[in-house]
């Protein structure tokens, strides 16, 4: 006795069309017919090979789930399945296209001669740089298809072409994954298309940054931005003013919680500056003009008409601390970009550094003599590690990211040659900022102090330097990644107490070179202090300057490293050749672990 097997509905729906007539063969899985539900259509598919023995609906009948719509004989014999109708074919052939089609044209080779026009002015694209930036085939792309929000006032297809992902690239991918596990090399990656719409911000743009900036948060990532662009768009007409964007306080919300690095380079202006100036860390190319408007907005304001190129160049946003990082270009920008975020994602095991003996060749034997403390940092670090952020502000103390045997490391050191180490305001703002960011993402840090103190006088007092210095003490106090001061050679004052943290007991290791000389202010401003009545007496000048002399060398051989040791108000005396394994020794047992 032959099987019947019934062949029923899967769901609720309305039958379009039968493909079968009673006595047809049919193979399993050919389509018998086509049911329309609400929530489209829905083949009807033979389970079976066999002969269609009964058919319970016709086209237009309603059938409820479960509902018979025929009835199969089994014969025992199998048929190969029956290629899908031409027509089937030939609909799933052209989605494809319109698919492939519309993922072009977001692509370079999809717009020619915006890709050309962008190259002729020596730059690279959107996504170029973005090739650059991730590691081979790793990106995850959100939101490629978006368009601007502008169907009101223009054709989609136009939109489609011209206003590409909605002039920003949005993902996650990995970076350094040749150096990182995959956990610690997976990060956010925005960047802005100065060619759609020269990199404004509009509707669909917003939605997309606060997609990714919500994946950075929940899973803990870190984000580099490319944030070139001319701010807020007014042209677009699907919304009203658009001033509920959560943009702003969601990347304003990431500090502390993941390491952002913005890159620039063209204009930048606006929201765009605005998402620049809010990253821990930003880079900027010289061919960067970076401000909070554009030339269109300042001459609406009345504030005059400015070329674009007026605007925050270069050279003003290095000196006033916006720009961290300069680089050459974008090829140089990106390079950076990968090897700043690389000190946030953890140790690394290839690694070399100069000779150490070299250190005490680099400090003068005469401690009256400036020195370059540069050349001692990078002979200190591994080599081609060190990154010094903001060079052209706040000079008196170098701050930067480095590596020591591998392991990242923060570092505030003060430079001798301006204005003699003392601590200014800008120095004082530079290092409580950069502190805070060691703080946040658990990065040890090293201190090089060589202080005279902080810098003081009515002209400091206009700079706010109550408040500004206070501001260092405030970020050593909060810093709980581990902490090593290493004297250079002076250590005087407020300036030198706020250099290691509020207390040279702060410090995990605190520790001297031999040219390390200690007091509760500068040599010279505590005898003219302490001893104004014995110089005043002296019979003449000549007499008055031996005194001098002979105090000030009273007071430094008071003051030695051996002499600060020897009182417990530092560590140790080490000789400068074993100061790289005295820091890792230091924070061997108390490494910050990376954050992310």
């Amino acid at each position: 006795m032959s099987r019947i097997v019934s062949i029923t509905a899967p769901t609720a729906a309305t039958v379009t069309r039968m493909d079968v007539a009673v006595g047809a063969t049919v193979s399993a899985g050919e389509t018998l017919g086509l049911l329309v539900t609400a929530a489209g259509e829905l083949p009807v598919r033979s389970a079976t090979a066999g002969v269609v023995q009964h058919i319970q609906v016709a086209p237009g009948d309603n059938v409820l789930e479960n509902g018979l719509i025929c009835a199969i004989r089994l014969t025992g014999k199998r048929r190969p399945v029956r290629p899908a109708p031409p027509s089937d074919l030939a609909d799933k052939h052209s989605l494809l296209q319109q698919q492939r089609t519309r993922l072009r044209i977001t692509l370079d080779a999809g717009r020619p001669a915006a890709a050309a026009k962008r190259r002729e002015r020596g730059y690279r694209t959107a996504r170029e740089n973005l090739a650059d930036l991730c590691d081979a085939d790793s990106l995850q792309e959100y939101g490629q298809l978006a368009v601007a929000a502008q169907r009101q006032r223009r054709d989609f297809d136009d939109l489609a072409v011209n206003t590409a992902a909605d002039g920003v690239i949005t993902g996650l991918a990995t970076l350094n994954a040749d150096l990182f596990a995959e956990d610690k090399a997976r990060a956010v990656v925005i960047v802005n298309d100065y060619t759609v719409l020269a990199g404004t911000q509009g509707y669909f743009h917003h939605r997309k940054l606060d997609r990714v900036m919500a994946l950075a948060a929940e899973l803990r990532l870190p984000v580099v931005m490319y944030t070139e662009g001319g701010g807020g768009r007014p042209g677009d007409t699907d919304q009203v003013a658009g001033m509920d964007v959560t943009t702003f306080a969601m990347w304003a919300g990431l500090a502390g919680v993941v390491p952002r690095i913005a890159v620039n380079n063209g204009f930048c202006f606006a929201g765009n500056a605005a998402l620049f100036g809010c990253a821990d860390i930003t880079v900027a190319t010289r061919q960067s003009w970076i401000g909070m408007a554009g030339p269109a907005m300042i001459e609406g304001g009345g504030m005059g008409v400015y070329p674009p190129t007026a605007i925050g160049p270069v050279e003003v946003q290095t000196t006033t601390g916006v720009i961290d990082v300069l680089a050459e270009d974008e090829r140089d920008a990106t390079r950076l970009a990968r090897q700043l975020l690389s000190y946030f994602q953890g140790p690394v095991d290839a690694w070399r550094c100069a000779d150490q003996n070299l250190l005490w060749d680099l400090m003068p034997a005469d401690r009256r003599y400036t020195y370059d403390v540069r050349r001692i940092i990078t002979t200190l670090a591994d080599t081609d590690s060190f990154v010094e952020i903001r060079p052209h502000y706040g000079k008196t103390i170098i701050t930067g990211l480095l590596r020591i045997e591998g392991n990242p490391f923060g570092l505030i050191c003060n430079d001798c040659r301006v204005l003699g180490g003392a601590i200014d305001t800008q120095g004082a703002a530079s290092a409580a900022r950069f502190l805070n960011l060691c703080d946040a993402f658990a990065l040890p840090v090293l201190s090089l102090c060589d202080t005279p103190g902080f810098m003081v006088g009515p002209e400091s007092e206009t700079e706010g330097a109550v408040r500004v210095m206070s501001d260092l003490f405030t970020a050593g106090a909060r810093l709980r990644s581990p902490l090593v001061a290493i004297f250079l050679r002076k250590g005087y004052g407020l300036g030198a107490i706020a250099m290691t943290g509020g207390s040279f007991s702060r410090p995990i290791y605190s520790a001297a070179w031999p040219t390390g000389e200690f007091g509760a202010m500068g040599l010279e401003g505590a005898v003219h202090l302490g001893f104004k009545k014995e110089l005043d007496a002296a019979a003449s000048e000549v007499e008055r300057e031996a005194l001098f002399a002979k105090l000030i060398g009273a007071l430094y051989d008071r003051g030695k490293a051996t002499e600060a040791a020897t009182h417990l108000e530092i560590d140790a005396v080490i000789e400068p050749q074993n100061t790289r394994g005295v820091i890792l020794r230091a924070v061997g047992g108390v490494r910050a672990k990376p954050t992310i």
